[in-house]
């Protein structure tokens, strides 16, 4: 029987890469996403998995907070949709790890990098192929990058080639790609052998665990349903939004009003969910579309932090 345990489900996710014993899987994903010249040997999770944290969490906990063993600073996040400013709040995160570190009265040559990588079951960058983006510090001019500052990392899970008949000898990155998306369709054995390495063994057997043990698994199918119903009232918000901006549209003759009114049906919601006072359509229509956007993305990331 098919393990039928997605690793990209929060719960899968936070308990195969945020538990300090399961530390030769989350160096196996990082070292395929960094490619590194020397490889990540020792790392060490800021906030462990606890069962407490997703009984209490309304929403979905998927990040993971990292220190390796030469200083540098890591979150690894994954997302199962995109939303606006979603590289601004990566960029938001990297600078916040890197000016953390630094002590009062401690010197500049303390600073080690500070890196986030989100992982992307969906496209995020439409027109390429290209399925790892990393940004960085660098002079346009001679490619000069500052090389100890933050970096963000952008993985799109769904661009990588992935197939059952090559994927022993495929990259790392296009094997960690095809473990997240397809684990939960295979039975133990096969997958076992599909991904032999002592990193994928270590996050198998973690998904082996909550498929079996009664207690993981209503966790794992409550965490499942929760974000089924997030997603849900989310792309109602938007369909409502976008036919109050058409109307919006048709009204004042501005194909921007659908952009806009999306936005604005989406931060309503948001509202709702936060528990706080829900702005009119009237009143939000009337905002810039920059400014729309600003408010969503602070409303989400204070939605995802609430129950941290």
């Amino acid at each position: 029987m098919p393990l039928g345990i997605k690793p990209i489900v929060d719960f899968a996710f936070k308990k195969i890469f945020g538990s300090p014993e399961n530390a030769e899987a989350l160096m196996g994903l990082l070292n395929a996403i960094l490619d590194l010249d020397e490889p990540i040997v020792g790392v060490e999770v800021l906030n462990p998995f606890s069962y407490q944290e997703f009984a209490d969490a309304k929403l979905v906990v998927l990040d993971v907070r990292a220190r390796d063993s030469t200083g540098r600073s890591l979150n690894i996040e994954m997302q199962l949709s995109t939303h606006p400013s979603l590289l601004e709040r990566l960029t938001y995160y990297a600078c916040g790890m890197f000016v953390d570190q630094l002590e009062s009265g401690s010197p500049f040559t303390t600073l080690r990098p500070a890196l986030t990588i989100c992982l992307l079951n969906c496209v995020l960058f439409s027109g390429t192929s290209q399925a790892h983006h990393r940004f960085q510090l660098m002079d346009r001019a001679s490619g000069r990058e500052i090389s100890r500052g933050i970096e963000v990392h952008t993985v799109e899970l769904t661009k990588y080639n992935l197939h059952e008949s090559t994927i022993r000898t495929a990259t790392s990155i296009d094997q960690w790609a095809f473990f997240l998306l397809y684990a939960d369709q295979y039975e133990t054995p096969r997958l076992r052998e599909l991904l032999p390495s002592v990193a994928f063994q270590q996050a198998i057997s973690v998904i082996e665990t909550i498929a079996q043990k009664t207690g993981d698994r209503i966790m794992y199918d409550q965490r499942t349903k929760a974000q089924m119903d997030y997603d849900w009232a989310i792309e109602g918000a938007r369909l409502q939004g976008m036919e109050q901006g058409r109307e919006e549209g048709r009204e004042e003759g501005r194909e921007e009003g659908r952009e806009e009114g999306a936005m604005a049906g989406k931060i309503q919601l948001l509202q709702q969910l936060l528990g706080e006072p829900q702005s009119s359509m009237a009143e939000l229509t009337q905002r810039s579309a920059d400014d729309l956007a600003k408010l969503q993305n602070e409303l989400q990331n204070r939605l995802r932090q609430r129950d941290a």
